[in-house]
């Protein structure tokens, strides 16, 4: 080679190698196919690479016409920081971001900590048309509180069912169909006593004849867990006669 050409292919290699290494950097056309920049740390975008378009549509858009997806973004925000591995802002009062899919599931949001992770946060307080925060398990928030109501009105009742103490009684005193009652005694002629398991000094005692002559019933407490009832004739005279007890507590 001649001197003369070996000076100016010195001076072209030298000229070409930092435009070369200059071309995945700082700066620099981004290249189609490729990772821009490249692996090298030292070469990576120190501030922002910015796309600004002025149009009455979109400044970009990112399609895969393939099987695989549209776009990644990564980062490695810390926690609490202001910055978000994606941040769309409108600036005037439209939306700032739409996701439309043809399938039957929109998406997903997938975050650590098991029942303390939150798949969001918002200032926003109205109600979000189609959120369907009103339905659990298919069922509306009024539907839910109805049964609830429901629910809650039959287990009142079950349990002040429970809380009342019954006896059915012969004129004899005998003790049947109890509950709660664990004793009946003739005292004397139409004196009953009826023992109860638990203390119903509290509770309401009332008592009814049975059978299909005519007379007259009372009830007394004399004591904690004793209930008296006297049975009488129609002339106001002291008469056995059968009867049904019910202490409502």
């Amino acid at each position: 080679m001649k001197p003369r050409h070996l000076i100016v292919a010195t001076v072209a290699v030298a000229l070409a190698v930092p435009t070369l290494a200059m071309a995945s950097g700082e700066g620099q056309s981004v290249l189609g196919g490729q990772r821009n920049p490249t692996l090298s740390p030292s070469r990576t975008y120190s501030g922002e690479t910015q796309i600004i378009a002025r149009n009455s549509t979109y400044g970009t858009r990112q399609s895969n016409k393939g099987s695989g997806g549209g776009a990644i973004y990564g980062c490695r925000a810390v926690a609490g920081s202001s910055a978000s591995c994606l941040r769309a802002v409108n600036l005037n009062q439209g939306t700032a971001f739409d996701f439309v899919t043809s399938g039957v599931q929109g998406g997903r949001i997938t975050a650590a900590g098991g029942e303390k992770a939150r798949p969001f946060t918002t200032n926003a307080t109205g109600v979000a048309t189609g959120l369907n925060a009103d339905r659990v398990d298919s069922k509306s928030a009024d539907e839910l509180v109805a049964e609830t109501t429901t629910a809650a009105t039959a287990a009142a009742t079950n349990a002040a069912a429970a809380a009342n103490q019954t006896a059915q009684v012969s004129d004899t005193g005998a003790l049947s169909k109890a509950r709660g009652a664990v004793s009946a005694a003739r005292d004397s002629e139409g004196v009953f006593d009826v023992t109860f398991a638990k203390d119903v000094s509290a509770c309401l005692p009332t008592a009814t004849l049975q059978g299909s002559g005519g007379g007259e019933i009372s009830v007394a407490q004399p004591g904690a867990t004793v209930v008296r009832v006297t049975t009488r004739d129609s002339t106001g005279t002291l008469d056995d006669g059968a009867f049904s007890l019910l202490v409502t507590c």
